[in-house]
């Protein structure tokens, strides 16, 4: 599907007024990207926030934020709602420029620049890296759209992520398995708190557990979760289900995996020990 996709840079306070403006135009569908934003993360104000961040996104912090639209480029309407958008910028800055904001005020370049984009060109793009993986000595991770020939001794998870967490390639995924792998024994019941995708539970159940619940808190994981479980044949014994761990499960395992924040795993460390059976793990 293509876009016509509207960028507006402007500045902290420039952002206040075109989010006003547009929203008096009846548009109420915007992306904000404002560096700002990062100063909260950088300063840790919620403490499971973040347990690592890369340097290149901490770089750039002092660029403009930017405004994004889009309009179905085939809607008869697109080029009209461009127009309107741009015009209403150009009196923003009229207005600027007239001081009806103060002398002190500064709204930003308010620069509009205008494209057409593919949504091809950035939805589907990462499935180009996610092949079949080996990440254990017999887990394999294959995609859903990817071939993969299966060898002697292997289990083979089938996986479509989606928009959740969980493709078996990054390390503490990878990690997580290893050890349900050298944990586990056939017939364990098992507890996935966070579990994404579902890839935990999923490797649980091809292992040999007997009962295995893994609990979301993210309703659409929960959903990619679920069709995971069926993609894998094992809807007898795994389920994924809406939930806090906190609250109202009941259910005891011998092995508890949460592939989740450091901070956030220090929060439910006390609730889990509940959870487990004795000499689980």
């Amino acid at each position: 599907m293509r876009y016509l996709e509207l960028k507006i840079q402007a500045s902290e306070q420039g952002v206040e007024q075109i989010t006003a403006l547009l929203l008096g135009m009846g548009i109420t569908e915007m992306s904000i990207d404002d560096p700002h934003d990062m100063d909260d993360i950088l300063q840790k104000k919620h403490e499971y926030g973040w347990d690592y961040i890369e340097d290149d996104l901490k770089e750039n912090l002092d660029r403009e934020p930017v405004i994004s639209l889009y309009f179905d480029e085939a809607d008869p309407k697109a080029q009209q709602m461009a127009v309107m958008v741009k015009g209403g910028i150009s009196a923003l800055q009229r207005r600027q420029q007239a001081g009806e904001f103060g002398q002190q005020a500064d709204l930003g370049s308010l620069t509009v620049t205008e494209n057409i984009v593919d949504d091809g060109d950035w939805k589907d793009k990462w499935k180009e890296y996610f092949k079949p993986t080996k990440v254990t000595k017999s887990l394999v991770v294959k995609p859903t759209w990817e071939d993969y020939e299966k060898k002697e001794g292997e289990l083979v998870i089938e996986i479509d992520p989606g928009m959740a967490f969980g493709t078996g390639t990054h390390e503490t995924t990878s990690l997580c398995l290893e050890l349900i792998e050298k944990y586990i024994k056939a017939g364990d019941d098992v507890l996935d708190v966070g579990c994404g995708s579902g890839i935990l539970a999923i490797a649980s159940g091809l292992l040999g557990a007997k009962d295995v619940l893994g609990i979301e808190i993210d309703p659409v994981a929960v959903e990619i979760g679920n069709s995971n479980v069926r993609l894998n044949g094992l809807s007898e014994n795994v389920k994924v289900v809406y939930g806090d761990l906190t609250k109202g499960v009941d259910f005891k395992a011998d092995l508890v995996a949460a592939n989740l924040m450091a901070d956030i795993v220090k929060i439910l460390s006390a609730d889990v020990a509940r959870h487990i059976k004795p000499g689980g793990i």
